[in-house]
């Protein structure tokens, strides 16, 4: 998208209401920051909190979290930015290296960042359930509840960062009282540690706006999404369109909804291309679902959720199997 127009509409999303920005270092190598900087230096530096991941790209470094790799992505990001401080650092993901070689330096760093008021407090990005067990440190498709547990105790973040939307499998009954293979809502109640859900929209699928012919250009990661899957998609929401409507602003509504529903006390990032975007996605949380309304919406995405089961889009396993 043209660089002013995504300036606009991030200027547009706080006129609306939005305090918080999520950004990352990979995001674009440093584009999409620079960007959010031209916001920012525009807007009271008080009125927004800006949230920034780290970890994804370690360099020619032997791991992501090292004094050096952490120090410079602090570093860069608040250059990009334009800013002094970040309100929020979150952590990409677990992997401190074989048996966590890097984990006391990382934390070291860490709290010199905090001394310094480079970054006011710490998050880390977690899977949306917890594998039961241990886990290792160097797997970063799955977290174990102790391991976890073992890096909070460590790290002390303040907030978790988890994807989140109608295709993700909702907590089950009696989760929120087990601490083995836990959801990470439950885990984030019981630490006292806020939550933030991203992907609420599925990348934009749960907007209905692509089509089983729908070509994603090159790099574009929903490119490895097939005809077949779009197709599950358009059927799976053809009842909430029959209900609240075809636009993409109606079924992105009821997603929003959806989510803020499920995940109550969680802030909720929504990414865009336009300011027209923004302000539909804002309109459409002035009026709320019926309890009527969300038991329709939870069975209709229900449906949809065993449809892409079905697919193997998404993964199933038995309460208490690790995360493949």
């Amino acid at each position: 998208m043209d660089d002013d127009s995504a300036v606009d509409a991030l200027l547009r999303a706080r006129e609306e209401g939005a305090t918080v920005f999520d950004t990352s270092d990979v995001y674009g190598l440093g584009h999409s920051q620079r960007l959010l900087g031209r916001m920012l230096a525009q807007v009271p530096r008080e009125s927004v909190s800006i949230t920034c991941t780290v970890g994804a790209f370690k360099g020619t470094g032997l791991n992501a979290y090292s004094s050096l790799n952490l120090h410079g992505q602090v570093e860069q990001s608040l250059e990009n930015l334009g800013v002094e401080s970040l309100d929020v650092l979150t952590l990409h993901h677990t992997d401190f290296g074989p048996r966590d070689q890097y984990l006391q330096e990382a934390r070291e760093t860490l709290e010199a960042q905090r001394d310094l008021g480079r970054v006011k407090v710490l998050g880390m990005r977690a899977p949306i359930r917890l594998a039961a067990g241990i886990a290792t440190s160097g797997d970063r498709s799955q977290v174990g509840a102790e391991r976890f547990a073992l890096l909070v105790q460590q790290l002390d973040p303040k907030v978790i960062t988890t994807r989140f939307n109608p295709l993700s499998r909702p907590p089950e009954p009696g989760d929120a009282g087990s601490e083995e293979d836990e959801d990470i809502f439950s885990f984030a109640s019981r630490h006292d540690i806020a939550t933030m859900i991203y992907k609420p929209l599925g990348q934009g699928l749960l907007t209905g706006k692509y089509l089983p012919d729908t070509v994603f250009g090159p790099g574009d990661v929903r490119s490895r999404i097939t005809a077949s899957v779009l197709d599950a998609v358009q059927r799976g929401l053809q009842p909430l369109r029959d209900r609240f409507g075809s636009a993409p602003q109606d079924l992105a509504r009821v997603a929003l909804h959806y989510c803020l529903k499920r995940c109550p006390d969680s802030i909720v990032l929504t990414g865009f291309t336009t300011s027209q975007q923004v302000a539909a996605n804002y309109q459409g949380l002035t009026t709320e679902l019926s309890q009527q309304d969300y038991e329709f919406v939870d069975t209709a995405y229900g449906a949809l959720r065993n449809e892409m089961e079905s697919l193997g889009q998404l993964r199933v396993r038995p309460r208490g199997a690790p995360v493949a």
